[in-house]
């Protein structure tokens, strides 16, 4: 045989039917890699650029916590944090105390109080007098507007994260009535950007509300056909619970960061919101329908994966739909979108980044501390 002569190759052998399968498996295990590595390493990129820098008011400020424990706590914590890099000082303190003593002493500028539930208000009806500002940012608008109702005219300032709220509190007397929804905290917030130590299809973390029963009720078997994982109180309630173990954990509050793991190693985090009518926990008695987005939307957004969420009106202000963050209005229509995003991983991806990139942007605590003090200060 010369140099030239042409050789014609060995055709492959056909593949067995458990080597074709394995063969499959193999490079399903590739791609699903390559695609983790992918966000994680874009989201590791956006994670690491620097925050935007704010303007340091030199005022003083005290805060009042809620004094409520968790789950408020880390909610002061956001505030706090916060305002202590868009302030020149922060005197921490909760309705505990003799405010009227500690701000006769310390003189601060403002008096910014969390929640304000269980706040006397002649405290601040005598600080006030004294000539130093107040102001109160509610925390559950509209849910618990009968006792919200009796403490907003004290206040100079009434900031609420419920839009319909606005009228409302006008209509009772307030002139500065704002409209600021809660954010991201980042220090709690956080994707996780190596490998990820857990690893759901679909997860949701929230309280069982009666209408959240209800709703996941309707779909419940084909949800749990995915690796859905639900966590949250309250979930006794739900009569199936006991047919899928832990994967419904009933009665435990998760902190944020185990919560912030949970979103981060989700492929998709519902969110659902609670009803604004709900005889058994809210007080709501004029029914005040809620059309903002709640805390967690921002959160889920800032763990770098795709959200889900029920549809709300004001929801297009703060995240563009089908772009950054994606809506659902039944419970069908959901289940259909978590069919087509867990098999349409690239937009999954895309939409995840955006809304991350958009929370980091606009939606963080130093962003809406520093809007607060504009209102108060211009």
């Amino acid at each position: 045989m010369n140099n030239n002569e042409f050789i014609m190759p060995t055709p492959p052998l056909p593949l067995t039917p458990p080597e074709e399968e394995k063969l499959r498996g193999r490079l399903s295990g590739f791609k699903g890699g390559y695609d983790e590595g992918y966000l994680r390493g874009r989201l590791a990129i956006l994670n690491g650029r620097s925050e935007e820098v704010f303007p340091v008011r030199d005022i003083h400020v005290m805060y009042v916590a809620s004094g409520k424990g968790y789950p408020y706590s880390p909610l002061d914590d956001a505030v706090l944090c916060a305002l202590q890099k868009l302030t020149a000082q922060v005197t921490i303190t909760d309705v505990r105390q003799n405010l009227v003593e500690l701000t006769a002493a310390q003189r601060p500028d403002l008096v910014l109080v969390l929640d304000g539930m269980d706040l006397p208000l002649e405290q601040i009806d005598a600080i006030r007098t004294s000539g130093i500002r107040t102001a109160i940012w509610l925390t559950d608008d509209p849910y618990y507007t009968d006792f919200t109702v009796k403490i907003v005219a004290h206040y100079d300032f009434v900031f609420t994260l419920e839009r319909n709220c606005i009228d409302f509190y006008r209509g009772l007397g307030c002139p500065e009535v704002h409209y600021l929804p809660f954010a991201a905290h980042l220090e709690h917030y956080r994707p996780t950007t190596t490998r990820s130590s857990v690893n759901r299809e679909v997860s949701f973390i929230g309280s069982a509300y009666w209408n959240r029963v209800n709703f996941f009720r309707e779909i419940l078997p084909d949800l749990m056909n995915y690796n859905t994982v639900i966590n949250g109180i309250w979930w006794d309630r739900l009569p199936e619970a006991p047919l899928y173990g832990d994967r419904i954990e009933i009665g435990k509050w998760m902190s944020p960061q185990e919560t912030a793991v949970a979103y981060s190693g989700s492929k998709i985090v519902i969110n659902l919101h609670r009803s604004h009518i709900d005889e058994v926990v809210n007080n709501n008695t004029l029914s005040i329908p809620a059309v903002s987005p709640n805390p967690r939307t921002f959160e889920i957004a800032a763990t770098g994966t795709l959200q889900l969420v029920d549809a709300r009106d004001d929801m297009g202000s703060f995240y563009k739909p089908d772009e950054e963050i994606v809506t659902f209005a039944s419970p069908q229509e959901m289940m259909d979108k978590i069919r087509y995003y867990l098999t349409h991983e690239e937009e999954r991806r895309a939409i995840a980044l955006r809304a991350f990139e958009r929370t980091l942007k606009d939606h963080t605590y130093a962003k809406r501390i520093y809007q607060m003090l504009q209102v108060i200060y211009g």
